[in-house]
């Protein structure tokens, strides 16, 4: 019955990131355009201020002459003032760049810098460019590539491209924007597995003390996810940092199993608000349809947000997932998240005023996080530069989730040292809570108790004082005792019962006569007594015959 509810709403957690997908532009970029329009956008990329370059391969057909590749930068003059402007045509596009700075490629013969020669493929002449551009600025800088054939009849071009920030393995694949990701999930990946062992640990020593509660297992279940979400991130980048592919579908898994952990923590916090395995053995009915109600419509969220990202996001504009309809719609659904959960920590502590020292510190703890998600989120929308929203974002998401699940372990270990420690009821006491003839209402309320760590052995020492045992009621006095089911009984003058001067001969039986001695002239000798072991090897007969020993 403890399992119920967890394992119910785990599902609607699971669901939640089904469609985790994000739009992923390789470094090594590659097409085929092919249409009536004669301007068009082809691929973004950070530079740095000196290392950046562009290697290009471009072919087309002869008679489709000529075409450009356009080089814009993140400038409000440059690419904000063409992209998604209809009211410009492609000459006005055109306008905006600068000829002293190279940002036109003519991909012709007579523009040597384009690298542009003709080619013949079968009864058709083909131009083939091969070359390449180095981008230097004042800082890091977004390009956008676009191409453009003013006035013509369309476009038509296949291309090749490959994007780099220098030589190092740790930045020449990557955007600028990105640079750090892979050193900062390794180092998180190793601090997460720290404390999923640890979590590890402490769930055995909780286990032999038979306080091993589902919501405990929650929060293992929330930080193993979180080092497998990182471990397919990690395996992601380092391959993206050997060949500028990688394998997309690992970043997917990663951002499915990050979405997966975040929600079973979420959901995890809830529960211990309103008392789970802390207060109550069981959420009630009504507790439960809520919760599942609210992980719906947060899963429901998920699952547009995602969609949204996936299918709307326009790659032409750096854009964040929050940055959208459904993220304002999880940061509410956030927000909700922290009311209802300020309101069932009151009403458990309004009824177990005893477990102040959990859920104090608990409630402190999980109020910076609750408003540090849409906190960062609005940060990264407004506060942070594009050309490193990225990395910085992925390092202050990461921190927020550590500082999660490092203080939970915390306030939860099982050492008598900590005064903090929410259980105290057994798992096995569990089900006879369940099954007291209180009711539904009344058994699914723990007994009032501080904290089962009060009489911890040790650490890895488990005590079983209590193991089968709840006092739910106060121990009756010997005065109530006596009122309820004996006779009135003679007091002193200070009220106390009298137990020491009653006659009791009218009640015992008279003693029995003295047995007489036995006479010394038929008595053996007594042996000598051996100094230590008596009478570990001899037996005593009873009644009047004489006592013999009996040889082992």
């Amino acid at each position: 019955m403890e399992v119920r509810v967890g394992e119910r709403l785990l599902c609607l957690a699971v669901l939640s990131s089904v469609f985790c997908v994000d739009s992923v532009f390789g470094k090594y970029v590659k097409g085929i355009v092919n249409t009536k329009e004669d301007w068009v956008f082809l691929t973004r990329f950070c530079f740095l201020t000196d290392l950046g370059r562009l290697d290009f391969r471009f072919r087309y057909p002869k008679s489709r002459c000529c075409q450009n590749i356009l080089l814009y930068f993140d400038d409000s003059s440059q690419w904000p003032a063409v992209y998604k402007r209809p009211e410009k045509n492609c000459y006005q596009k055109e306008a905006v760049l600068r000829p002293e700075n190279n940002q036109v490629i003519n991909l012709t013969t007579r523009y040597t810098w384009s690298g542009c020669v003709v080619e013949g493929d079968g009864n058709e002449e083909v131009l083939s460019c091969v070359g390449g551009r180095s981008f230097r600025s004042v800082r890091e800088r977004w390009w956008y590539i676009a191409l453009s054939k003013c006035g013509g009849d369309g476009l038509q071009l296949e291309y090749e491209m490959k994007l780099t920030n220098g030589q190092s393995f740790w930045t020449q694949h990557f955007s600028a924007d990105e640079f750090g990701i892979l050193e900062t999930d390794i180092t998180f990946l190793v601090i997460f597995s720290m404390v999923f062992l640890l979590s590890c640990y402490f769930a055995y020593n909780l286990k032999g003390r038979q306080l091993l509660h589902t919501t405990y297992k929650m929060f293992m279940t929330a930080a193993g996810v979180e080092v497998l979400s990182l471990l397919f991130h990690c395996v992601y980048w380092g391959l993206y940092a050997r060949d500028g592919v990688g394998n997309g579908s690992l970043k997917i898994l990663g951002k499915l199993l990050f979405s997966v952990s975040f929600l079973v923590f979420l959901l995890m916090l809830i529960l211990l608000g309103k008392g789970f395995t802390v207060t109550r053995a069981r959420i009630s009915h009504s507790g439960s349809v809520k919760l599942s109600i609210y992980m719906t419509v947060y899963t429901i969220t998920y699952v547009i947000l995602f969609i949204y990202e996936a299918e709307f996001f326009d790659p032409g504009e750096v854009l964040y997932a929050y940055d959208s309809p459904a993220g304002y719609g999880l940061m509410g659904l956030q927000l909700l998240a922290y009311v209802w959960f300020c309101y069932a920590v009151l009403i458990s502590l309004k009824h177990y005023p005893e477990k102040q020292p959990f859920y104090i510190p608990f409630f402190t703890t999980y109020t910076l996080w609750f408003f540090a998600v849409p906190v960062m989120a609005l940060i990264a929308n407004f506060g942070i530069p594009r050309w490193a929203r990225e990395k910085i974002v992925n390092g202050i998401q990461l921190g927020i989730h550590l500082y999660a699940h490092f203080v939970f372990l915390v306030i939860t270990r099982p050492s008598a040292a900590n005064k903090n420690f929410p259980y105290h009821v057994r798992t096995s006491q569990i089900g006879i809570l369940l099954s007291s003839p209180k009711g539904d209402a009344g058994g699914e309320c723990f007994p009032h108790h501080a904290y089962g760590n009060s009489s911890f052995l040790g650490d890895s020492q488990p005590n079983f004082t209590e193991l089968f045992s709840i006092q739910s009621e106060p121990v009756k006095t010997v005065e109530e005792t006596v009122a309820r089911k004996g006779p009135e009984v003679p007091r002193n003058s200070e009220q106390k019962i009298i137990t020491t001067a009653a006659d009791l001969t009218s009640i015992l039986p008279p003693p029995p006569p003295p047995i007489p001695p036995r006479p010394a002239a038929r008595s053996p000798p007594v042996p000598p007594r051996l100094p230590s072991f008596t009478e570990y090897f001899s037996m005593q007969s009873g009644g009047g015959g004489g006592g013999f020993g009996s040889k082992a």
